[in-house]
């Protein structure tokens, strides 16, 4: 049996900021995949993405309260929060790498594998030894333990729950973050759920267990605890071609026959880096100043975490004015790929330094990337 990774507070700490990296990091390739989509087509595939991405918000959001309340400091900002892709994900096999891609069966596949249901055999298994060659190419391991990853991402929530449950238990003030700091459920909507305010451990782990039943965790089968249908599903549906209805086998949805057509799509590159994008282009200018912006929606959400809950509406809105960079990328053909074309590439500028482009071998200009603060 391999011991627990959670000792204390700081360890806490660790794991929940590695969970906020976790949530976030399904966001841009979501995004990708909804904007890559022409106008006016595959309303059903849109409208599931759309909403998966504003559920990863409260998933985030979620997070961020936990972190909140045991007295952390939430940081969307910090280097390496934002993961290059394509990036690995914690889960039992080293099988797939999470990639920036248009809507496609290939990235249904992906979302499919990023929210598949992973209970352990035994909790013994939770933990699984990482090779020490590919250590470095998992987004979340344990961070407090950089030989051990997870057997799935269900898992890694257990993990911290287990965690919180040892360390109240010896820590009877572990529970002592600035309440103020809590989003309440007046400040955000979804119809996938509502924002948990967490002031002790039973708040705690509601909040967490919500996540990992609402898609990227253990399996409490096609409907999650609210009666909404879990993540992993939502994307099954794209893959069968039908919805689901209460009762229905997982292999089997019998509701009515989705529309999709795979070629009403912007074959955007996959994984687009700066390094791409001809030398002194508009398209690089362009990618550029979409990462700034980018880089500004998460300064904006780590204010909202920081005390200021009202702007956490604002961030929900802005991830979606984003359509305009987005727009202004993938509808245009990338010189010298063979008719790809072009796609934010999520290189996120340092607060106070130059754009991560600005060098000739990121097909930069000599302008300066734009502050990523508001």
């Amino acid at each position: 049996m391999i011991a627990s990774t959670i000792e204390n507070r700081d360890d806490l700490v660790s794991y929940l900021n590695a969970a906020m990296s976790l949530e976030h990091a399904t966001i841009p390739p979501y995004l990708t995949a909804y904007y890559s989509i022409h106008s006016g087509t595959n309303s059903d595939a849109a409208h599931i993405i759309r909403v998966t991405a504003v559920e990863e918000m409260l998933h985030l959001t979620l997070a961020a309260n936990v972190l909140n309340a045991i007295g952390g400091t939430p940081d969307l900002t910090r280097p390496g929060f934002v993961p290059s892709y394509p990036a690995y994900l914690p889960d039992g096999e080293d099988d797939f790498t999470v990639d920036l891609r248009p809507f496609s069966p290939e990235a249904v596949e992906t979302f499919c594998k990023i929210e598949r249901p992973g209970k352990a055999p035994s909790a013994d298994s939770r933990l699984v030894e990482t090779p020490e060659d590919s250590r470095a190419r998992f987004l979340v391991s344990s961070p407090t333990d950089e030989e051990l990853r997870f057997y799935s991402i269900g898992e890694f929530y257990e993990e911290i729950i287990e965690g919180l449950e040892k360390v109240a238990a010896n820590d009877p003030a572990l529970f002592s973050g600035d309440p103020s700091r809590q989003v309440g459920p007046e400040y955000f909507y979804s119809g996938g759920g509502a924002i948990t305010v967490v002031s002790d451990l039973r708040s705690a782990q509601q909040a967490l267990r919500f996540i990992a039943g609402q898609g990227e965790g253990l399996d409490s089968g096609i409907y999650d605890a609210d009666g909404e249908l879990a993540h992993y599903y939502r994307f099954r549906q794209l893959q069968l071609g039908r919805y689901y209805q209460v009762g229905d086998h997982p292999d089997a949805p019998s509701g009515p026959s989705l529309s999709i057509s795979w070629d009403e799509v912007y074959k955007v590159k996959v994984s687009a880096r700066l390094a791409d994008y001809p030398t002194g282009s508009e398209l690089a200018r362009v990618a550029r100043d979409f990462n700034a912006d980018y880089g500004a929606f998460l300064a904006l959400l780590t204010k909202a975490f920081d005390g200021q809950p009202d702007l956490l509406q604002e961030g929900v809105c802005e991830m979606f004015r984003l359509r305009d960079g987005f727009n202004r990328l993938v509808c245009n053909p990338l010189p010298g790929s063979g008719g790809l074309h072009a796609g934010p590439t999520f290189e996120i500028p340092a607060g106070d330094g130059p754009d991560p482009g600005a060098s000739t071998d990121a097909g930069a200009t000599d302008e300066t990337a734009r502050a990523v603060t508001r």
